[in-house]
């Protein structure tokens, strides 16, 4: 934050909200709506009452004050003071003293009545020459938040002092909740009530912090506590692209933004991640291969926020969620064929088990790159399979994200440039991957079991979404079961991938740590393949030579896979090659796949 400008005041509500007079308060599109419960507001009015009792039974010498917290804001360029942080605060305030004053109004005019009326008047309204409020629309905030139907409540409100009794608004039902209170408060304490009116205007401390720029008060607000909803990122691009469409565009745009954010959570995800994993495609096609990752608003501020000025934006946002709609919700989408291809899907869904997210940036880049292309379903298979080989097996090497960080970034922008993408990675020692298959990384062990149990050709749907790692001898062995074996033995040999599967978790419960024998009962009801097939186990023991054994079959297995897959393997780049969107090897998949019935 160097080269920045920032004031640091401590000022009472009066004077923070007089100085709307010169600099009005402005709550800005980005911010979400007022959200503040009626529990938070009680809690504020209680905190009030309770520090206007102890402040009258101290007498004149308390000098105390009440702390109401900090207002980060900026002035920005129509010279109003942009509210970043404390939007919910400074918009209860205002609530608030707009109920005293209503109250106050229907009381007896009396002199004491008159000033304080008059005290609170500057804080609320703009005040003319004689001092009197000459119009009570002419107030002090203003509440820009898009798609808040509230905004007009909240303006309407201030104006005329009342509230719908059956508004729904968070406004509407909170000024009520503060007319009751301070009704009954003055019915049964008429002194204190003057009192903590003036403990309000003058006794009650905020803290505002205006900064030089928006950037500045966003980086400050980023490290305060707020007692309202943290703004993100995406916030902010909402006001960035709301700001600089045209007004007829305005509605449908603030309609589509509601619904993608509706349909991201539902699959799990937000629109701030949507706009990061885009971030990367649009890194790709700059051939930007830095290792150093920007941050997010960081990236999309360069040159005036000059990238979100693309056109349908939301649209392309909306296409990289169609991909983790079927990822995470496993659903099928009409209009994207390749939803219904389960090869794709098994893929993607053991990519969702490796132990970081760095596998998802070149599928949406490959997925948005590829997308229209008459092969799709068969080059995006290839590409998955291969980009699954070749992270898993560095994991399981050297389980670390350094392992993979610049072979992705250059595979990011390779799939940009090239229909067939260069994995530029070291090669694999594949006699140390194959031992260390036996004894993975425990972070390891779910993505591995999920891709022995879908190479079983009668395993045609995805796994259980509840399912748990089954030790087929158990970890809380008996030791009369064995005999010679020392203890460390057993325990490193029970950790082997040879003695685990995937079973569905009710089963896994029933089954607990039985006998072999009895859990043999438990597979056979299983609907995973790889499990049903350990129920055909002859004998009725599972011993360390068993694991031993079925430590090479995995071992081999994964490595026939990751060969079959391209693991250390890359294309020899000619004119042809360039030129096509589709390789021999892919034509061949796309053969296979048909012949299989997979695709049409």
């Amino acid at each position: 934050m160097s080269n920045t400008s920032i004031q640091v005041n401590k000022l009472s509500v009066k004077q923070l909200l007089e100085s709307g007079k010169d600099h009005k308060f402005i709550i800005p599109e980005y911010q979400r709506p007022y959200a503040w419960t009626d529990e938070q507001v009680q809690i504020l009015l209680d905190d009030l009452i309770e520090y206007t009792t102890n402040k009258a039974e101290k007498g004149d010498d308390d000098e105390s004050s009440y702390f109401l917290g900090s207002i980060v804001s900026y002035e920005n360029e129509e010279k109003e003071q942009e509210i970043i942080d404390g939007q919910q605060r400074i918009t209860t305030l205002f609530l608030l003293l707009r109920a005293i004053h209503k109250k106050l109004d229907d009381e007896i005019e009396s002199k004491e009545v008159n000033f304080l009326k008059a005290q609170i008047e500057p804080c609320v309204w703009k005040i003319n020459k004689e001092g009197e409020v000459s119009d009570f629309s002419d107030i002090h905030v203003y509440s820009n938040v898009m798609g808040d139907e509230g905004n007009r409540v909240f303006a309407n409100i201030l104006e005329k002092g009342k509230a719908d009794n059956k508004g729904k608004d968070n406004y509407s039902k909170n000024y009520l909740l503060i007319q009751n209170a301070i009704t009954k408060f003055a019915a049964d304490n008429p002194t204190s009530f003057r009192d903590f009116v003036r403990n309000i205007l003058n006794d009650s401390i905020l803290l505002p912090i205006t900064a030089d720029t928006q950037d500045t008060a966003l980086t400050i607000f980023s490290t305060l506590n707020d007692r309202g909803l943290a703004l993100s990122d995406a916030d902010i691009f909402k006001a960035k692209i709301y700001n600089r469409i045209t007004p007829e565009d305005k509605k449908r745009f603030i309609e589509k933004w509601q619904q993608l954010d509706e349909r991201a959570n539902e699959a799990d995800e937000s629109i701030q991640k949507l706009f990061y994993y885009y971030m990367f495609y649009l890194r790709a096609l700059d051939n930007d291969r830095k290792t150093t990752t920007p941050g997010i608003r960081k990236y999309y501020a360069q040159n005036n926020f000059q990238r979100l000025d693309e056109s349908e934006i939301l649209d392309k946002l909306d296409t990289v969620l169609n991909l983790w709609v079927v990822v995470n919700n496993r659903e099928e989408i009409d209009e994207e064929t390749w939803t219904t291809n389960m090869e794709i899907r098994k893929v993607l869904d053991v990519l969702l088990s490796y132990p970081n997210e760095f596998w998802k940036y070149p599928v949406v880049i490959y997925y948005l790159e590829n997308r229209t292309s008459e092969h799709f379903e068969a080059i995006f298979l290839r590409f998955l399979r291969k980009l699954f080989a070749t992270l898993s097996a560095r994991y399981i090497v050297t389980p670390t994200i350094n392992a993979v960080k610049t072979g992705i970034l250059n595979l990011n922008a390779d799939i940009i440039n090239f229909p067939e993408p260069t994995f530029s990675f070291s090669s694999i020692d594949e006699e140390t991957l194959k031992e260390k298959i036996k004894n993975p990384h425990r972070n390891t062990v779910r993505m591995i079991l999920k891709l022995l149990a879908y190479q079983r050709d009668n395993q045609v749907k995805l796994l259980p979404e509840k399912w748990e790692i089954e030790h087929i001898l158990p970890q809380n062995y008996q030791k009369t079961y064995f005999s010679g074996e020392s203890d460390d033995e057993i325990k490193q040999l029970i950790e082997h991938i040879g003695n685990k599967v995937p079973f569905e978790k009710k089963l896994n419960i029933i089954a607990s740590d039985g006998y072999f024998a009895k859990k043999k009962e438990q597979y056979a009801k299983s609907e995973i393949a790889i499990v049903k097939d350990l129920s055909k186990t002859s004998g009725d023991n599972w011993k360390l030579d068993n694991i031993r054994e079925q430590d090479i079959r995995v071992s081999d297995e994964l490595m026939r896979i990751y060969k079959d897959w391209g693991l250390n393997q890359n294309p020899n780049r000619t004119e042809e090659s360039v030129v096509s969107k589709i390789s021999d090897e892919d034509k061949a998949t796309l053969e296979d796949l048909k012949r299989r019935g997979v695709i049409q």
